[in-house]
């Protein structure tokens, strides 16, 4: 089993619908230059099921580095260059291994739909400063965590808008979910 993932140019960032239009037609050669050992064809990398969370999220980052749109076929996720939170350097991480780092706002929105026993957390961490992390619950709900200061939070959320407000909010710089919710300590 292989997993695919796409890079292309883009003048401005795109919706997922646009991305599955257009990334089996993904033109690039920086691609294969900077991964000789894998398996390029233009845009597209298939990446081993051993190699998976190494080499993907290596094209995250290549990605970012080189201001290409990076489109996940599998998850149906893409990252765009823009528009980026608060804070150079946040990285992105999943329950199903997916590491990004300074991933766009649409970008988190998505993610946080992809949570399920396969992908059973999403978390956004600014190292040695604060993150947030969301896990599902056992009664159809989700667990909310914010550590800042040394202090962890944690808070019960019904409803995925909320979490994904929470979390762009948090990713934007914005304080106000803290005292949108009940939080415990």
């Amino acid at each position: 089993m292989s997993f695919v993932l796409a890079v292309w140019r883009e003048s401005e960032p795109i919706g997922r619908a646009v991305a599955r239009e257009r990334y089996p037609h993904a033109e690039g050669s920086m691609l294969k230059e900077r991964f000789p050992d894998e398996d390029v064809s233009g845009g597209l990398i298939r990446i081993g099921a051993d190699r998976v969370d190494e080499v993907s999220n290596a094209v995250f980052a290549f990605a970012r580095d080189e201001g290409l749109v990076c489109y996940d076929p599998q998850r149906d996720l893409v990252h765009n260059r823009e528009p980026l939170g608060a804070y150079p350097g946040i990285q992105l991480h999943t329950g199903d291994g997916m590491v990004a780092t300074d991933p766009d706002l649409g970008l988190i929105h998505d993610v946080l739909g992809t949570m399920s026993v396969q992908n059973p957390f999403v978390a956004l961490v600014v190292y040695g400063r604060h993150f947030m992390q969301v896990s599902p619950g056992s009664a159809g709900d989700y667990e909310l965590e914010f550590k800042e200061g040394g202090i962890i939070r944690a808070t019960r959320l019904d409803d995925l808008t909320e979490i994904r407000a929470c979390f762009l909010a948090y990713a934007t710089g914005d304080r106000s979910f803290l005292g949108e919710h009940q939080w415990s300590s």
